[in-house]
């Protein structure tokens, strides 16, 4: 996207933000329940105090310092915002387009603008932060903007396109009429070390917050083989050392156990998806303290097209959705049990995010330890568990309440009643407040 259409898509964005929400300097929630996201234990009938946009303090009891206004949340359970480790914030429902006409038929605005909206809709979701590991310029004005308060949306961690080798998962030619070409296309290409580097400051330039990359191949892309590792380990091993050099995290798509065990070795922080990992595999990854990003609400998606609408997918996928989307939640307990470290993370934009804490606990997750994937280990992974993740002194006033504890009640996390951003209430009484766009969960 050059200068003049990235200028357009913020100005465009700007339509979104004409609204007004719940905010002041001094607030204090009387929380009937609060998980902190720091303890295992809850506390009962509490205060959190907040003063611009920030936790101030948790103190016992229903207190109502002088001036502040008081929220009462004392029938609720509060809890961290959550964090969805996995986004591609502007990709539409697989069962509701053609992947390949849609992709060919829409720009960078277009993706803008569906970002904004699905952006929206995910904080209505109760995520009051994310990862998007894989777009374009889009998803960089889309986090400027949010983070000037111009729309509504999650805190974003954007990673730009994801990096990998001609013919592999990243390379959006695989599949087309060879002659056709696009200036972007050519972004995420790696196929030596030095494009490796050099790719990597790119994006860093571009302002990528963390790099993505795909050493194997994929499920949903056309002509390459998720069961071979296609990067060499000299590359992924530049990239690691170049994002590092920079300060940003480093997230590996892979799906074979040897190539997963190789990324680990160079120094990768989170493994996404992981499908085909062993034992041996997740024991590595403790060792090195890697995470995984199990992502299974887009496994669940894309076998359902795949199997009654196979017609919408890119050619050749429906095939590979088939034999491989049932892998990751069966390997789910093998992971549990390994105790290797693991986020949450659901592979989607427009959707129900919070689908995934419904499908780790039905695959062997505890409603505790699914909550903490989404909180602090994902504040972790992220980097920022200093900001995000927590209900502490320091943090941002990111919050969210549901009308009943989610450990006792696990359909709770979908059920989402109050939001709070950075002290702003975008949610209150289960429906957004009156002038931020209603966007379908």
């Amino acid at each position: 996207m050059n200068h003049r259409n990235s200028t357009l898509a913020l100005c465009g964005l700007l339509c979104l933000g004409l609204a007004t929400a719940v905010a002041a300097n001094d607030l204090v929630i009387h929380a009937g329940t609060l998980i902190d996201g720091l303890a295992q234990e809850s506390r009962q009938h509490v205060s959190i105090l907040i003063h611009e946009g920030r936790i101030a303090g948790v103190e016992p009891g229903f207190v109502a310092p002088a001036g502040a206004t008081v929220i009462d949340l004392s029938t609720a359970t509060v809890m961290p915002g959550f964090i969805d480790c996995h986004v591609h914030v502007s990709a539409k429902l697989p069962s509701r387009t053609n992947a390949i006409e849609d992709w060919l038929t829409h720009s960078d605005l277009d993706r803008a603008f569906d970002g904004a909206v699905f952006a929206a809709a995910m904080l209505q979701q109760g995520f009051t932060s994310a990862r998007d590991v894989g777009g374009g310029d889009e998803t960089v004005a889309l986090r400027n903007a949010i983070d000037a308060g111009k729309v509504p949306g999650p805190r974003l961690w954007v990673s730009l396109e994801p990096l990998g080798p001609t013919g592999g998962h990243a390379d959006p030619r695989a599949g087309l009429d060879r002659l056709l070409a696009h200036r972007n296309w050519d972004n995420g290409l790696v196929n030596s070390t030095d494009e490796a580097r050099l790719r990597v400051r790119e994006h860093k330039r571009r302002g990528a917050d963390l790099i993505k990359m795909l050493p194997s191949g994929g499920i949903a892309s056309t002509g390459d083989d998720p069961h071979r590792q296609l990067m060499t380990n000299e590359e992924m091993a530049t990239v690691v050392q170049t994002a590092h050099a920079l300060g940003m995290k480093v997230a590996a798509h892979i799906y074979p156990a040897e190539a997963i065990e190789n990324a680990v070795r160079a120094g990768v922080d989170s493994v996404e998806h992981g499908s085909f990992a062993t034992a041996q595999t997740f024991a590595l990854m403790k060792e090195h303290g890697t995470y995984l990003v199990p992502t299974l609400t887009v496994y669940e998606l894309f076998y359902d097209v795949a199997v009654h609408h196979p017609e919408l997918l890119a050619p050749g996928t429906p095939q590979k959705e088939i034999a491989n989307d049932l892998l990751p939640r069966r390997n789910l307990p093998l992971a549990i049990r390994s105790g290797v470290k693991i986020a949450y993370g659901s592979d989607i934009g427009e959707g129900d995010h919070s689908m995934e804490f419904s499908l780790l606990i039905a695959n062997g997750m505890s409603p505790q330890d699914a909550l903490n994937a989404a909180t602090r280990n994902a504040a972790d992974l992220i980097g920022a568990s200093d900001r995000i993740g927590a209900i502490a002194p320091g943090r941002y006033a990111d919050l969210v309440a549901t009308a009943a504890d989610p450990r006792q009640d696990p359909a709770q996390f979908r059920k989402v009643e109050f939001v709070m951003k950075g002290g702003v209430v975008y949610r209150e009484h289960g429906a957004p407040v009156a002038g931020w766009p209603s966007a379908p969960r």
